[in-house]
């Protein structure tokens, strides 16, 4: 038996610069981990068949699971002649713009890979990840990293100051193609460079001064409950607030631990599903 944590991921920044030939958005983003987490635990099985077990009601346990996916594809590359039963404890709200599927995923690619001693390093994962999914790569590092390309080319860096987050999600499902599909990408300028310089500085101000993402005009328009929420979260003493990903979920970022406090309680009156947990980085 072998176990991995999955954390959840953030958008500090997504800037989408212009629609590529091969259909994707080139994008330059800065993501950092929170302490929300899947755990994922992974046990050898006698027969060659992949098992996802989860008591999630929205958890596929087919296919469509990205560690499904993830187990396949490592089986076939790696020639692993035996199955994998992966058990998967979910916290990550589903279809929320926190990487909950793709953080799976990584977690299955490390998983698979010490669960059957391959010896394959972070980088080799990374690469192979990319064929499943843009935001993947980044989830088999963790911490905090600049993504561009399509999310697939990974520069890592330093965990971002100390600070609390509060997410909440409103009960609305967002589809992040139909998201993409809306956008006029490079009508606004780009963040993420001014981003990774403020991480760097260690400078908790500029990081909220940059916090950006192209998606949430798009997003916001469609679903008037996320710019409510947005809304809220400033009025109720965020130092910065964003979106994350395509949504719907937002957060909102404090220094101290009693404002984090006061801000959940705030959120909870507005939001069914709110957390309050640290950056990790």
């Amino acid at each position: 038996m072998h176990y991995e944590i999955a954390p959840a991921k953030i958008n500090l920044t997504l800037d989408t610069l212009y629609k590529r030939d091969d259909g994707y958005h080139e994008v330059s983003m800065v993501m950092t981990t929170v302490d929300l987490n899947d755990n994922l635990s992974f046990k050898k099985r006698r027969d060659r068949k992949i098992i996802i077990e989860s008591d999630h009601q929205f958890v596929p346990t087919d296919r469509r699971n990205l560690a499904y996916q993830a187990a396949q594809l490592m089986m076939r590359r790696y020639k692993i002649k035996t199955g994998v039963t992966i058990n998967i404890d979910k916290h990550i709200p589903i279809a929320a713009g926190l990487a909950g599927g793709s953080a799976d995923a990584a977690a299955t690619f490390r998983g698979m890979n010490a669960l059957y001693k391959l010896g394959v390093g972070l980088d080799e994962l990374a690469a192979l990840s990319s064929e499943l999914g843009s935001d993947i790569p980044f989830c088999v590092y963790g911490g905090t990293a600049l993504a561009t390309g399509r999310g697939e080319i990974i520069e890592r860096l330093p965990k971002p100051p100390h600070a609390w987050v509060v997410l909440a999600k409103p009960s609305v499902s967002v589809s992040t193609k139909t998201i993409y599909g809306a956008l006029k990408p490079g009508k606004n300028k780009p963040a993420s460079g001014l981003m990774k310089k403020a991480i760097i500085d260690e400078d908790y101000e500029q990081i909220l001064g940059t916090l950006k993402n192209d998606l949430e005009e798009v997003t916001v328009k469609k679903y008037p409950q996320v710019r409510k929420l947005l809304g809220n979260m400033k009025e109720s003493g965020a130092d910065g607030a964003l979106m994350s990903g395509s949504g719907p979920t937002v957060f909102g970022i404090v220094r101290k631990e009693r404002q984090s406090v006061h801000l959940y309680n705030a959120m909870m009156g507005c939001c069914a599903e709110v957390y309050r947990i640290r950056l990790l980085g």
